[in-house]
């Protein structure tokens, strides 16, 4: 490419067939956006009412599936539920993304054998079995240290700096789990198994966002989650099967709130919110977007606290700070060290929709 005459550069540019791109961390995302984005200034009232409904999407519907997956754990089995979560959903993008015409081939199953293993087998499978001993608000502030192991993780295999800021964003997450955890060492069993349970399935997403941008995934944003979707979802339901969750599932026993909570993570927490999550990557800056982050455990506490009675304690509140000011300091200091690349093709947003 730098070999081209000046002349043939110049008419590339003018073409605008090269494009600047940057390498960001959206809630411990990677993602590659454009840094020649320009937003409209005025925006027409229906765009205004999307963007508005996207936005609650990505706040209210992530932070809430927290409880949803108190609810459905009650009376169903974890992996069960999670395995059939997730192969509707997997199902639906997958269908809609070969629909758009997408064609999937072996290195994207591949990918996402390794992905949904990470992701969604260990990742989302801890969780929902945790949640049936941990307090749904404590379980997504546990999760919310997604990006402080990503950049230790980052740093380790040696694909990004830790800054001071950062460094110290890490002590404060540090500080954080320790406040949380550190009551539970003298409680049940259970409870601070399952602590360390949301707290390994956080590193095994981490991993696999580290590991992501190195794996042939597809290029198309529905398919790059309805793969691993799917790739999981069969782990989960054959994990399920070994372990007997199936022989001890009893369909009659199974309350309206599970069926609910069931529904309510497939239709709005997989489908609805990483619909709005994927748009809205496409029209408003990143750094925006990646906002929720600090939102969904914040609603996921509040609503635990309204909704089932989950204690709202001072230390819950002490550890809450720190862990969100830990992502906040930790963003910066991303900020600090990213770097541009250059791609020769437009760039589709990577996104693996980390969704409770």
């Amino acid at each position: 490419m730098f070999r081209d005459q000046p002349s043939q550069m110049l008419a590339r540019v003018r073409s605008r067939e090269l494009k600047t791109t940057m390498l960001i961390n959206i809630g411990g995302r990677p993602v590659i956006v454009s840094q020649s984005n320009t937003p409209s200034i005025r925006l027409p009232r229906s765009e205004s009412i999307k963007l508005a409904l996207a936005f609650a999407a990505i706040y209210l519907v992530w932070g809430s599936t927290y409880l949803a997956i108190r609810y459905a754990v009650e009376t169903i089995p974890p992996l069960v539920a999670a395995g059939i979560r997730h192969t509707i959903a997997g199902g639906v993008l997958l269908a809609w993304a070969c629909a758009r015409g997408y064609r999937p081939r072996r290195e994207h199953w591949i990918a996402g054998m390794v992905l949904g293993a990470l992701f969604f087998f260990v990742g989302h499978g801890t969780l929902h079995w945790a949640e049936q001993h941990v307090a749904s608000g404590l379980a997504a502030l546990l999760i919310a240290t997604e990006p402080m192991f990503i950049l230790v993780l980052a740093w380790l295999s040696g694909q990004q700096r830790i800054s001071r800021i950062s460094a110290l964003g890490l002590a404060f997450g540090v500080v954080g789990v320790a406040i949380l955890t550190g009551a539970e060492v003298s409680a049940k069993d259970a409870s601070l198994i399952g602590l360390l349970a949301v707290l390994l399935g956080s590193l095994s997403w981490s991993a696999g966002v580290v590991i992501s941008p190195r794996l042939k995934l597809p290029t198309d944003a529905l398919a790059r989650t309805a793969v691993p979707l799917v790739c999981g979802a069969v782990m989960l339901l054959t994990t399920a099967g070994i372990t007997g969750e199936f022989r001890g599932l009893h369909w009659s026993a199974v309350s309206l709130k599970s069926i609910f909570g069931l529904g309510y993570l497939i239709v709005f927490g997989s489908i609805v919110a990483f619909t709005a999550y994927t748009w809205l990557l496409q029209r408003v800056p990143p750094a925006v977007v990646a906002t929720h982050t600090y939102a969904n455990p914040v609603v996921a506490v509040l609503l635990g606290w309204l909704l089932a009675s989950e204690p709202l304690t001072a230390r819950v509140a002490i550890a809450s700070v720190a862990i969100l000011g830990a992502i906040m300091l930790i963003r910066r200091g991303e900020r600090t060290t990213a770097r541009p690349v250059v791609s020769a093709a437009p760039v589709e947003p990577k996104s693996s929709a980390q969704v409770a």
